[in-house]
């Protein structure tokens, strides 16, 4: 039963949202590896009689270990080794300006800088601009082994072990995770068919917006594996053009929903079968057990069906001929490149970079003019806090702090009861799990789970015992201060929400799509209009994400957030219904006038002014009228009801 608060006790719902854990499976391998590659570098380094050395390989198996993430083997390798890369020359550069006084905080402040660009890159680039900064403030903040180099490779050792770790299955494994990725985006669409054409409205929402993340993870796990094997992978050729096999049913399913008429549960249990043929590898001919087709709508499923069970039995696929849906992967072996190229000259890249420099160039120049204890832990909050792609600014510093507290009660009862010597080990290996464990929860598990960790390695390090507990607290509220004020409060455009000018381009993206799918005479292949649809979904994805995001923000911005739901919704529904309509057409319902689709999208792009200029209240007129019976009869609905939403009252 939900908690119930006395009246006026009642907590603000950004709060609840913020606190409250997300739901996740424990991985246990992922469990497994970080307890020993946490551990097993502390009982090398007491054997050998330098526990200090252990402690800094456990702190680079740390890094390895919040990295360690990916399904795939190879994504595994980028996301492990390649920060670990970036870690070894923070570490190095941060240990050179070690007490050099305002010449470390200007390097330390230009490492931020550069690390804020690199972390707008994409998701490797993030998470090694992270290690990068991080690992320049340890180094620049703690007196480190001598030679120079001893400190880079015991870090980097750390996180090498954790993918060492994490490869050992790769000979019996290759390419299961990318198979297991595949299948369950069939299955997810066995439960989308499922509720199509029910009256469970929810579910079906739901279960579309299931698919569509399934889809964003099964293609980005392929296509980054196979741009760089392009054409010489067998397995993956196959698995791709199954991806691909499987957009036509998924494109059906809104034309079955607005049909209103439950599919037979032998579609459905079709898609698992498939599914299962997908996971095993299978090639041999799947007999189907599919009723006859006598609509538009179920022609449509039938169709798409059979298709997608002649892929999936197909052995042999030739990679030229395999479209991935968002691109060809010939040209995405540039995209990195390509994106490093595009960071220098971004406006985005330069804000991030220049937000982050300041706070930490503020929290170095803090802890050079004042006497800090642990004065690195206040540059190390602000970096975790002030993460791009991470989340909200002032959730993090909320959760920061409180997981900071939480992890510190922790710490108290190891760094007053624990020995110094073999008893970190046991320790370690109870501590180490749950920072897996406890991350897919949320920041503040996470932060709660990590503290005790480097707490504990921190006194292994320097010898203080309780002494670290208050400094750390003082630091990292010292840092998740100047976060929120220099890195949020000061710059409008980080407490400002962005759901109402993406969701404008979804909408104007939207009336192109509308205008490709049904102007006759177009040159677009259906190849160009699935990648379309599949960008369209996968922006409104990233809204709803942002949407969710914004959520978490205390009023005024939460509150302005919750207004644009409805038309998030109301937008997601013009999509399915522009994609039904265009699956009747297909299957033999007549072609709407080249005047009808005019309007439509006429009225589309009025839409996404009204969206953009919402907060001049911007007219948006309703008046919408249309042929009787035609196909895009649903979608002229829809968006009315949108334009309806988004006029003022």
């Amino acid at each position: 039963m939900p908690r119930e608060f006395p009246i006026g006790l009642t907590p603000p719902d950004w709060l609840v949202r913020n606190l409250q854990p997300q739901r996740a499976p424990v991985n246990g391998p992922a469990v497994a590896r970080a307890a020993v590659a946490m551990a097993l570098p502390l009982v090398i380094g007491l054997a050998a009689g330098h526990p200090a050395y252990g402690a800094l390989a456990s702190m680079g198996a740390l890094s390895g270990v919040i990295g360690d993430t990916a399904d795939a083997y190879r994504m595994r390798i980028l996301n492990i080794a390649v920060p670990q890369l970036f870690g070894a020359v923070g570490v190095t550069l941060g240990a050179l300006v070690y007490g050099h006084g305002w010449y470390a905080v200007a390097a330390v402040t230009g490492v931020a800088l550069l690390s804020g660009m690199i972390s707008t890159i994409g998701a490797v680039a993030s998470v090694s601009g992270l290690l990068l900064l991080l690992n320049c403030v340890v180094g620049a903040g703690l007196p480190l082994p001598r030679p120079w180099w001893v400190a880079p490779a015991l870090m980097t050792g750390g996180g090498l072990l954790v993918l060492l770790l994490a490869l050992l299955a790769w000979p019996l494994r290759s390419g299961i995770p990318e198979r297991a990725a595949v299948a369950a985006t069939y299955r997810t669409v066995a439960a989308l068919l499922t509720v199509s054409g029910t009256d469970r409205t929810e579910e079906y929402d739901e279960a579309r917006r299931t698919v569509t993340q399934s889809l964003n993870q099964s293609y980005d796990l392929i296509l980054a594996r196979r741009a760089r094997q392009h054409g010489r992978s067998h397995e993956l050729t196959r698995l791709l053009a199954q991806l691909n096999a499987i957009t036509p049913v998924v494109e059906a399913a809104p034309a079955a929903h607005l049909a209103a008429r439950p599919l037979p549960p032998q579609i459905p249990d079709a898609v698992a079968q498939l599914a299962h043929a997908v996971e095993t590898g299978y090639t041999g001919p799947t007999a189907l057990s599919l009723p006859l087709a006598t609509t538009e709508t179920a022609r449509a499923v039938d169709h798409a069906l059979r298709h997608t069970a002649e892929v999936v039995a197909c052995p042999d696929m030739d990679p030229r001929g395999i479209d991935d849906r968002l691109g060809r992967p010939a040209t995405l072996g540039n995209r990195t490149a390509r994106a490093a190229r595009n960071v220098m000259v971004s406006a985005t890249s330069w804000r991030y970079g220049l937000r982050l420099a300041v706070c930490i160039g503020i929290a170095q120049a803090l802890v050079s003019l004042i006497p800090v204890a642990r004065s690195y832990w206040v540059a190390l909050t602000i970096t975790f806090v002030l993460k791009p792609d991470f989340g909200s600014v002032f959730s993090r510093a909320l959760l920061r702090a409180l997981g900071t507290v939480a992890g510190l009660v922790i710490a108290a009862v190891v760094l007053a009861e624990v020995p110094l010597g073999w008893w970190d080990v046991p320790v370690m290996l109870l501590l180490a799990p749950l920072i897996p464990a406890l991350t897919p929860r949320g920041y503040g598990y996470q932060t709660a789970a990590i503290t005790p960790v480097i707490l504990l390695l921190s006194h292994i390090l320097n010898h203080q015992g309780t002494a670290l507990l208050l400094p750390r607290l003082a630091d990292s509220l010292l840092g998740c201060a100047i976060a929120l004020i220099a890195g949020y409060l000061l710059w409008p455009e980080s407490w400002h929400t962005r759901v109402g000018d993406r969701l404008a381009d979804a909408v104007r993206d939207t009336a192109a799509y509308v205008e490709t799918a049904f102007t006759t005479g177009t040159a677009t292949d259906p190849a160009a209009r699935a990648r379309m649809r599949r960008r369209l979904y996968r922006d409104l994805s990233v809204i709803r994400t942002e949407f969710q995001r914004a959520l978490t923000e205390p009023p005024p911005t939460g509150r302005r957030a919750a207004a644009w739901w409805p038309l998030v919704v109301a937008v997601e529904r013009i999509v399915d219904a522009t994609t039904a309509a265009r699956v009747r057409v297909k299957h033999g319902a007549p072609q709407p006038s080249t005047a009808e689709v005019a309007q439509i999208t006429l009225q589309l792009g009025e839409l996404s002014e009204g969206v953009r200029n919402a907060e001049t209240l911007t007219p948006v007129r309703t008046d919408l009228t249309g042929p009787a019976g035609s196909v895009l009869e649903p979608l002229r609905q829809e968006v009315a009801a949108a334009r309806s939403i988004a006029s003022p009252h």
